[in-house]
Formats: structure tokens, C-alpha cells, sequence
């Protein structure tokens, strides 16, 4: 029998103090990541800058409206190019990179803006590591070291944070340079010698020999992405491998798994979907199936930013 799915559920991360979503309008979002202000594209914001009648936004990146207040206050600008990509103007001196926390769970993280306008950090999925956090201490009283593997780790966010709960966590991405990014968000989180296993490689030929080898784990992580490449060239494409990935980590998991977790930023995905793929994953465990969308919360206009997808399993 498969789990009950309770309904699409919008989980809101405002617990923040060193980061802030400004204001959005007209393609683009100005931000505050500690004391350095960023503005950066976002295809979803296809509504207009606040108080204004038209989408064009006037930050530099296009036609001049009178209507639209510029936004003076910035120190690095993501401008896009139409061959894609793109490129940061910077009007004040920026570092390479810089240290924000997450005081509630007395994490620290690596911030740098990316070539991919990226930096590093999608701070909406705090609302995932706090309930990370409360599912990991829930397996304390009966002595249980909950064994996490992150799969599409990325800069280790999730990891950092599972291993910060007491979680001893198996860290997975096909790129070396965010395998690296997590060693340094750890240690910026005190986690220099934390039970963290750092892996490059393919996420779905490394999960096969996990399952040769006999490992198990109480929860798993995952952010799929729509397209990539395993560290040795294997193509990944979403709705091809999604599911013969989510039939090994179920193989995976202990007799007594804790959680299941999946993030999605790709608009493929829906979030009954993710529901409807964990109900028949984890047909016959019991537990609940929730899921929905993350997202932050605009300063200026009181707002939501919808970020992504959710889709949660949990014991």
C-alpha cells in the first residue's frame, strides 16, 4: 500500500539573517548575501518591478523605462548574454569570495559568484536542512548514527548540514570542484573531521557499487538535474534515468530508513509528480509522502519567489 500524499504544501525559508531577497521585477532579483549586494536574472520573476505598469527592467540590462526606479544599491551585477552565459560587473571592490551562516543551525558557507551566475549556495533549502536536522536527532534516543548519502551534492549545503545533526554522510557529485566547495563549507562549519565521505564520480554507477559493496543508508538526498555528464563523460537526462536511480537508492535504503528526500529546479518536474514517483518507490514502508514548493521571501513587496520542488518521504 502506498504512503499517504498530504497536499502540495509551499515551504517559505525566512529564517535568514545573512541573506536576503531584496526585491524582483521585470526578469531580475536584487539580493544581500552578508554585506555584499548582487543582482542576478531569474526566469521566473515575470512580473514587473514593484509599483510599476511594464516587465522592462532598468538596472542597466535593457531599455530605459521612467516608470522603474533604478536599483542604486548594488556591488556585483550579472549581466546575460544572449549566446548564453553571461558576465559580472562589479562597481565596487567584491572578494573572490566571502562567509555567510545559517545561525539556527550553526552552519558556514563559501560564497563566489560563478561564471554561471551561480554562488554557490540556493539558501530557499534551508527549510530542508532544518527538517533534515529534526529527522536526524530523532534517531539519538535509540542510538542510531543515521548514514546519509547526497547525491548531486553540489557545494554540500545538505551534507554540511546533515553532519553538523550528528549524520555521518556520503557526499556525491560527478564535478571535482563542488566536491572540493563541500571540504570548505565543512570546515567553515567545524566539520574538518566529521564522518564525510567525499566522492567524484557518476551518481548512478557510484549508487550500483554501494549496492555491490552492501552498504545501506537511512536517508537519502538527491537534486537531479535535467541534463549532465557523469566525471567520465556518462550522459545523464532526467526523465531517461530518474527513475532507474530512485529503484537502486531504494535497494539502498536500512530496514529502518528515516527519510527520502528530492529536490528538483527544473520545470519537467511538478511537485504531485516527485509525490506520485516517492508513493511508488516506497510502496509497502508506510511513512508520508509530502511535497511542494520552496521558495523566499521578497522584502519589498511581501511576496514569494518560488525556488523549486520538493518531494519528501519520512518514516
Amino acid at each position: 500500500m502506498a504512503a499517504p500524499i498530504q497536499r502540495p504544501a509551499l515551504l517559505v525559508a525566512d529564517r535568514w539573517r545573512d541573506y536576503e531577497l531584496i526585491d524582483c521585477g521585470g526578469g531580475m532579483k536584487q539580493e544581500r548575501w552578508g554585506s555584499v549586494n548582487l543582482i542576478r536574472p531569474d526566469p521566473q520573476i515575470i512580473w514587473p518591478r514593484h509599483g510599476s505598469a511594464t516587465a522592462v527592467d532598468n538596472t542597466g540590462g535593457g531599455p530605459k523605462s521612467p516608470a522603474i526606479r533604478p536599483w542604486d544599491n548594488w556591488d556585483g551585477f550579472y549581466h546575460r548574454s544572449e549566446q548564453g552565459g553571461g558576465r559580472w560587473e562589479f562597481r565596487r571592490p567584491v572578494p573572490d569570495h566571502w562567509t555567510i551562516g545559517y545561525e539556527r543551525l550553526g552552519l558556514k558557507f563559501k560564497i563566489h559568484p560563478t561564471s554561471f551566475k551561480h554562488t554557490g549556495l540556493f539558501p530557499e533549502q534551508a527549510v530542508n536542512w532544518e527538517w533534515m536536522t529534526e529527522k536526524i536527532a530523532a534517531a539519538r534516543p535509540s542510538g542510531q548514527t543515521c548514514q546519509v548519502l547526497n547525491l548531486f551534492g553540489y557545494t554540500g549545503a545538505a551534507t554540511v548540514a546533515a553532519a553538523k545533526a550528528g549524520a555521518s554522510v556520503c557526499h556525491v557529485d560527478a564535478a571535482e570542484g563542488m566536491v572540493k566547495w563541500c571540504r570548505e563549507n565543512a570546515a567553515l562549519s567545524g566539520l574538518v573531521d566529521a564522518p564525510i565521505r567525499y566522492i567524484v564520480d557518476d551518481c548512478l554507477k557510484f549508487a550500483r557499487r554501494e549496492l555491490k559493496r552492501g552498504r545501506k543508508y537511512d536517508g537519502i538526498i538527491m537534486d537531479p538535474p535535467t541534463y549532465g555528464r557523469g566525471s567520465t563523460g556518462e550522459m545523464w537526462k532526467l526523465e531517461d534515468h530518474l527513475w532507474e536511480l530512485l529503484v537502486e537508492c531504494r535497494a539502498l535504503l536500512s530496514e529502518n530508513p528515516r527519510f527520502f528526500l528530492i529536490n528538483a529546479y527544473t520545470a519537467r518536474l511538478s511537485p504531485t509528480v516527485v509525490a506520485n514517483l516517492l508513493a511508488e518507490l516506497m510502496s509497502g514502508r508506510g511513512g508520508t509522502i509530502t511535497a511542494g514548493e520552496v521558495g523566499l521571501p521578497i522584502r519589498s513587496d511581501g511576496k514569494v519567489l518560488p525556488c523549486g520542488i520538493y518531494g519528501r518521504w519520512e518514516a
